[in-house]
């Protein structure tokens, strides 16, 4: 799936001026790894953009594709789905439960909401396919990361 023109425009504007912002070198590489990535509703990942990216690019590396992701994602550009940057995590805990994520130590903490459990199903997400399970992630600051940053 595609997005529409206009919002792919605006996209790549907000790339271009967040880069300059950061004094960040808008290379061919990273405008096209940007390009895929925005241009599509289907959330992409690594590997993905680099086969796509390669049709257009064919030195691109891997390790280029890792590292321009990880920098627009530093930069506020992009946001990642599961698992983190370092390592992924594992979760027994089978029973209904939520996450909170700490957007600067990775610490994840689960916590239970009744309130949450019962979310209704959108409409749009049936239409996408039937949801078995509603999980919701909460990103944030941890109090232990929040009380480091107001000792600085």
């Amino acid at each position: 799936m595609q997005i529409i023109p206009d919002e792919l425009d605006r996209r790549m504007a907000l790339f271009e001026k967040t880069l300059k912002e950061a004094g960040v070198k808008i290379t061919h590489q990273r405008l096209e790894i940007f390009r895929e990535v925005a241009s599509s509703l289907n959330h992409p990942d690594a590997e993905t953009l680099f086969r796509n990216v390669r049709k257009k690019l064919p030195t691109i590396s891997l390790d280029t594709v890792y590292r321009a992701l990880w920098l627009m994602v530093d930069l506020g550009l992009l946001t990642t789905l599961g698992a983190s940057r370092d390592r992924t995590r594992f979760d027994a805990n089978m029973e209904s439960h939520h996450h909170f994520v700490c957007s600067v130590c990775g610490m994840t903490h689960d916590f239970y909401d009744a309130g949450f459990d019962r979310l209704p199903v959108p409409e749009k997400v049936m239409e996408i396919g039937k949801a078995e399970s509603v999980q919701v992630r909460i990103k944030g600051i941890c109090m232990r990361c929040m009380r480091k940053k107001e000792a600085h």
